[in-house]
């Protein structure tokens, strides 16, 4: 496949973004023995401040630090959050790895909590398949009951085999499950949008947010995980690319804290107005 023409404004916008200096967190923590296994927190005062887990992107190979100061933007604006790291493909992760890592974090980090696990690009696939555990055979190695409370895919890959198809960021998709002789025999069990065909829902609230203008993933992996998502929430935000949804302040990010506002808010907690103090529970 040809190499992939950039607009000088999506240039610009990753450049800006995959810029911004790391935010060191508050609180770290660990969920398991390997050095990637440990979690950065920004804890909020309020015990009834709303839970978020965010899942970073980076095709699966790169570390959480682009994220921090997303992280800690949601923070400010009321947000306890937590920014876990993974094993990672390329290195110590990949099949099955990764997934054990990310299978371990929603079913540990939340400690009963309710709480939306919201993840950005390659972070939104792992959210996505989170959500759909429960579709898995009750023998696989993944499968659950206790799934997430609700899910925010930001600009998500949906579709590894589309993934692979472009070979978006050389080749990652093939990376993370293991070369050309495994995907196939792999990707059921880990491609979100396999594993929603005959289902058609997760039974988890859903909310798939993407930009408009999105150059990173193409706008039909978005557009194919809706038409069979039947339950799923969508929101475009125009003139908005792939990386401001995660620049503190940024149109694009204040949509996303609303709407992580709106979501926590449907399942109980505190809805935090726009100065990040609290508003009443709904």
């Amino acid at each position: 496949m040809a190499s992939r023409t950039v607009s000088a404004f999506a240039a610009e916008e990753e450049k800006r973004v995959l810029s911004l200096r790391p935010v060191l967190a508050p609180v770290h923590g660990s969920y398991g023995n390997h050095p990637h296994q440990v979690y950065d927190a920004w804890p909020a005062e309020d015990p009834d401040a709303p839970l978020v887990i965010l899942l970073h992107g980076g095709y699966w190979r790169y570390d959480r630090m682009h994220l921090t100061p997303f992280a800690a933007y949601l923070s400010q604006r009321g947000f306890d959050v937590l920014l876990p790291g993974f094993r990672r493909s390329g290195g110590a992760g990949g099949y099955p790895e990764t997934f054990d890592d990310i299978a371990r974090i929603v079913d540990t980090l939340p400690q009963g909590r309710p709480y939306v696990l919201a993840g950005h690009c390659s972070g939104g696939h792992l959210a996505l398949w989170c959500a759909a555990r429960g579709l898995l055979p009750p023998g696989s190695r993944w499968h659950t009951r206790s799934l997430p409370t609700a899910v925010l895919a930001l600009a998500p890959i949906t579709d590894l085999a589309a993934t692979r198809r472009d070979d978006l960021s050389n080749g990652a998709a093939l990376q993370l499950l293991g070369g050309e002789d495994l995907f196939e025999q792999r990707l059921p069990s880990v491609d979100p949008l396999t594993l929603l065909r005959g289902a058609g829902t997760t039974g988890v609230p859903t909310v798939l947010l993407h930009g408009a203008v999105d150059e990173e993933v193409p706008l039909a992996q978005f557009a194919d995980y809706a038409s069979v998502h039947r339950d799923l929430k969508t929101v475009v935000l125009p003139g908005t690319g792939h990386y401001t949804l995660i620049e503190p302040g940024a149109p694009g990010a204040r949509a996303v804290a609303d709407t992580l506002g709106e979501m926590s808010a449907a399942f109980g907690t505190r809805r935090p107005d726009s100065d990040g103090r609290k508003a009443s529970r709904t």
